[in-house]
């Protein structure tokens, strides 16, 4: 199982290494299993930590660049100081609060491709097309697909149905059941689920068949929440 917490715009340079020291001390001592975890701080609590090599640092996003003046974003120069290899592709908010393209999303999906990056690619549908039920959800999901190596070898697909992110809302276990068993008869990659994911639900969301692990927002910004996260997933 990968669990993954994403961090977004939380969490400063101090409290991501107390962070990261707890939960490190917390997996040394078994807190994890054979369970892989994922982390995406913001790019200002960067540093070269000491973690267990069950342990990987991504970032939430990153500009299809090595580097040049492309102000306000961040290249590969400054990912290869802290030896960043995995990232963030294609989150909703990117999409929806700050526009970014299909064609962009594809864009940065094939430099970091290039690069060898081990990619996180999020897709998910708003509400509206949820309720105009399956075949609409696949059509959309699909849709985000488009111009992806869905063949890639370092391809991680998370599924997070726009409603569900931040909301409080989880979709049901049908749901994603149901969505994640049709997103694997297109695609040949481990798929988690994102969207309210929290101690309460870890359990039954881990224990769908086609599902992966997950990739948690809100509840993993507390360190205890999380290792409380991993400590359920260690049982399942």
């Amino acid at each position: 199982m990968i669990i993954a917490a994403n961090f977004k715009t939380n969490h400063t340079r101090a409290s991501t290494k107390a962070y990261l020291d707890d939960l490190s001390a917390f997996i040394e001592s078994d807190g994890a299993g054979e369970n892989r975890v994922m982390i995406f701080p913001p790019y200002t609590a960067l540093d070269s930590f000491d973690l267990p090599s069950s342990v990987t640092i991504g970032v939430q996003n990153g500009y299809p660049a090595i580097k040049g003046s492309f102000t306000g974003e961040i290249g590969l120069e400054q990912l290869d100081e802290f030896s960043i290899s995995t990232i963030l592709i294609g989150h909703s908010e990117r999409r929806h609060i700050l526009g970014e393209s299909q064609e962009l999303i594809a864009q940065k999906f094939d430099f970091f491709k290039e690069k060898g990056f081990e990619i996180v690619y999020c897709i998910g549908e708003p509400k509206e097309v949820r309720e105009e039920g399956i075949e609409s959800v696949m059509r959309y999901n699909l849709s985000q697909l488009e111009g992806i190596d869905t063949n890639y070898e370092k391809l991680i697909i998370a599924y997070e149905p726009v409603w569900a992110i931040g909301t409080g809302l989880t979709a049901t276990n049908e749901q994603i059941d149901e969505t994640l068993s049709r997103l694997k008869e297109v695609v040949d990659v481990p798929l988690l689920y994102g969207g309210s994911v929290k101690p309460a639900n870890t359990k039954e969301i881990l224990s769908i068949k086609n599902c992966d692990g997950v990739l948690v927002g809100t509840a993993s910004w507390d360190v205890e929440s999380f290792k409380e996260m991993l400590s359920i997933a260690k049982g399942c």
